[in-house]
């Protein structure tokens, strides 16, 4: 049947209104996130609805329904009685190639009032937060709106009220999660630093002490890695939330991927946006950790704040300031916080990149020799505050507790039964190319740029590609001589290889090395 043809056969008609009706169709096009839908620009509901590039339009399918952005083909790649669909706006439809579908104008997004009133300098009330959070979470806001949400809200825009109500409603526009056990207790890092695997060893510390401790991670979107990118080399991370609760159940803890979870969608949707922005907030930051927080049933915990000049947070008047919200906020919310702040001068541990952090996280593990010493330091600092946090140890005992876990072997042993339980321990990859590079100058490394040494393990393949990554092999304080190992690359193609080395051998500061 022609184009025109179906065309006419959509223009039905029902008490006298036009019946948008189109045919659904796969394109497979990967925009992440955002729900994106393909439509002909001589399309009859194109020209009797108004629709134009960059529209917002609701695609209904039986009871199910979405709403999306609107790219405009003018090409024969769509029939004009089909409407293409973006990989994330098929998975939220559901449905087959040829399915019909009501293509209109979503309802009027009522609750942006509350945003414009925000970027003129005026306060948020409770309900007007409420009102964008839920709106976010059904998918009416486009990528602009909440871009227009984060910048407004940027700095130190958000006050400590406008703070909790935004946590409180993210927290209430997804699942939330119930434990038995009392207290609940949870570990969580602001990031900003390479490195600094520690969830996968203060995890199974702690629920070896007894303590539960329910982990959601996320992956890496523009990092390296993600504490669940590194957990999956090792083990499933994709869990239900009825797998997460029988492996905790069973083990006291787990270590899964939150997106698999759906705990604070609205902050999924929000960070999917903010991080290609690079705009900081700490009301944002805030919301999005402690509202993760009380919807996985945590009741207490401990967070890590690295603070370096390329660190996420550079100054430590910075770090009191976000220490200060973080408490202020948990309190108002009823979930005890306690921040520590710690050296984010360089990366933690050797590992950059997926399964070379979970090489760095087994050593420790196993309490071989040559594990890295300021990761292990790391983890049973954090380690030690969780459990005096439970009350699993007395204030002032969490350390040495902490340490005669993993040095007795108790920790690795309840890391291989969270593995298990969570579907089979596995044996991270090896990257099938390598490349060292050495030192130009002899001297001491006096400085390390984080942000740089991350876009080395990205370009050379991580986190998609899981063995890729670097090998960092001299901290700040070393003193080396030419020709002497800086950084290992490790990729998975030669075309990767040679990108990531191009740059780690072109771009200056990356470590800097003062003559000696």
């Amino acid at each position: 049947m022609s184009d025109s043809r179906h065309a006419h056969a959509a223009d039905r008609r029902s008490g006298g209104s036009l019946v948008n009706t189109l045919h659904l169709r796969r394109l497979g096009i990967d925009t992440y996130q955002e729900m994106v839908v393909y439509m002909r620009s001589d399309c009859h509901i194109c020209k009797s609805e108004g629709f134009e590039a960059q529209s917002r339009v609701e695609v209904r399918r039986g009871d199910k329904h979405i709403i999306a952005t609107l790219n405009v083909v003018h090409h024969t790649m769509i029939a004009l009685h089909e409407v293409g669909m973006s990989e994330a706006a098929w998975r939220a439809l559901g449905g087959a190639d040829g399915d019909e579908v009501q293509v209109t104008h979503p309802m009027p997004n009522q609750s942006f009032s509350f945003v414009r009133a925000k970027i003129y300098g005026r306060p948020m009330s409770a309900d007007g937060i409420g009102a964008v959070v839920r709106d976010i979470a059904a998918g009416r806001y486009s990528d602009i709106e909440m871009s227009a949400l984060i910048s407004s809200c940027s700095g130190s825009r958000l006050d400590v009220a406008e703070t909790v109500a935004l946590t409180q409603a993210m927290v209430e526009v997804g699942q939330r999660l119930q434990w038995h056990a009392n207290p609940v207790v949870d570990k969580h890092c602001v990031g900003g630093l390479p490195g600094n695997r520690t969830t996968l060893l203060v995890v199974p510390i702690v629920a070896a002490c007894g303590a539960t401790i329910p982990k959601t991670s996320s992956r890496a979107i523009t990092s390296p890695a993600g504490t669940a990118d590194t957990m999956e080399t090792l083990a499933p991370v994709a869990l239900t939330i009825d797998q997460m609760r029988r492996v905790v159940e069973q083990e006291n803890g787990c270590i899964a991927w939150g997106g698999a979870v759906s705990l604070s969608p609205a902050d999924d949707l929000l960070i999917r946006v903010e991080r290609p922005l690079g705009l900081d907030s700490d009301g944002l930051m805030v919301a999005s950790v402690l509202s993760k927080k009380i919807a996985a049933g945590s009741t207490h915990v401990v967070i890590d704040i690295p603070v370096g000049r390329t660190a996420k947070v550079r100054s430590a008047e910075a770090a009191t300031l976000l220490c200060a919200r973080l408490m202020a906020v948990g309190e108002a919310l009823g979930i005890a916080v306690k921040t520590i702040v710690t050296d984010g001068t360089q990366p933690i541990g050797r590992g950059v990149g997926p399964a070379l952090e979970a090489h760095d996280v087994l050593a420790v593990l196993q309490n071989e020799a040559a594990a890295p010493d300021d990761l292990r330091q790391r983890a049973l600092l954090l380690a030690g505050s969780v459990l005096e946090l439970s009350g699993k140890a007395q204030p002032g005992a969490g350390l040495a507790l902490a340490r005669q876990v993993l040095e007795s072997g108790a920790a690795w042993h309840k890391f291989q039964a969270i593995c298990e339980a969570q579907g089979g321990m596995r044996i991270p990859p090896t990257a099938a190319y390598t490349h060292v590079v050495t030192a130009l100058h002899r001297g001491r490394v006096v400085a390390v740029d984080n942000r740089r040494l991350a876009s080395v393990a990205k370009l050379a393949g991580a986190p998609k590609a899981a063995a890729a990554g670097l090998v960092f092999h001299t901290p700040i304080g070393s003193l080396i001589e030419v020709g002497q190992p800086c950084l290992t690359i490790h990729a998975e193609s030669p075309g990767e290889l040679a990108y990531a080395r191009a740059f780690a051998e072109e771009t200056e500061n990356l470590i800097s090395i003062q003559e000696a």
